[in-house]
Parts: structure tokens; sequence; C-alpha cells
């Protein structure tokens, strides 16, 4: 099962996406999701992982921020390691906001069909956030 879901600058849920079946790419999640027209609309720009590199190409104005890759032949400049590293440094409050999700050990052995997975994530959402407003 693979689902998308967006944190704050602390780290806190705030949106998790429908649950998709396990072997869907992050980029075709994405787009089926609408997540770049949603985040265009609203303003907003997303830290991302290298998973979803290709999905905004808008040189001029990009949404979503991802990390520079290295090839056998290519390697990365200082200024593209130090991109990476402060793009890590800011990844880190939201690795913290997936953190309670993976503690739910009950998303590991969850074989149901993909609705009842989506009313599930969302129910784990409203619990988390009722549990870190505590």
């Amino acid at each position: 099962m693979r689902f998308l879901a967006l944190t704050d600058e602390r780290g806190r849920l705030i949106w998790i996406s429908a649950a998709r079946p396990g072997r869907t790419h992050d980029i075709t999640a994405a787009r089926h999701d609408h997540v770049l027209a949603h985040l265009r609309a609203a303003g907003l720009g997303a830290l991302a992982d290298l998973g979803f590199r290709g999905l905004d190409n808008d040189v001029r104005n990009p949404m979503i921020v991802t990390g520079f890759t290295a090839g056998r032949v290519h390697k990365l400049t200082p200024s593209r390691k130090t991109a990476n590293r402060v793009l890590a440094v800011g990844c880190v409050p939201v690795e913290r906001g997936f953190a309670p999700l993976k503690n739910w050990r009950t998303l590991t052995k969850l074989r149901t069909d993909l609705v009842r997975a989506t009313h599930f994530l969302r129910a784990l959402l409203v619990l988390i956030n009722l549990e870190v407003n505590r």
C-alpha cells in the first residue's frame, strides 16, 4: 500500500492521500492526487525525496524541491552537495512527522481494500493530531 502525506514546517501531519497499490510510483500517486496543482493554488512549496524527481519541471517557479543525484561519470559539484545537505536538514522535521505513522505497525500488515485503507489512514491522521496536540 502506498500513500502520500504532507507535513507543515514543524513536522505535524496535515494531509494524507488516498491509499494506492504498493506498486504505484511516487510520481504517479502525486499526479493522481493532483498534489502539484493544489500546491500551486495554495501558493505553497514542498520538500520531497528523489522519488519525486521530474514531477515539477517548472525551472523558474518550482513547487517541489528535490535533491541532486550523481552518476558514474557525472560527479556532484560542491554546490550541489551543499544543496543536498541543506535539503536533508530541511527534511528532518518532515521525517519526524512521518514517525508516528511508522510507529503504527498495523500499516505494515494491513491487507484490505484501498477504500477501507484510506478511511483507516485518515482516522490515524486524526488520532495522531490529537496525540500531538495533547
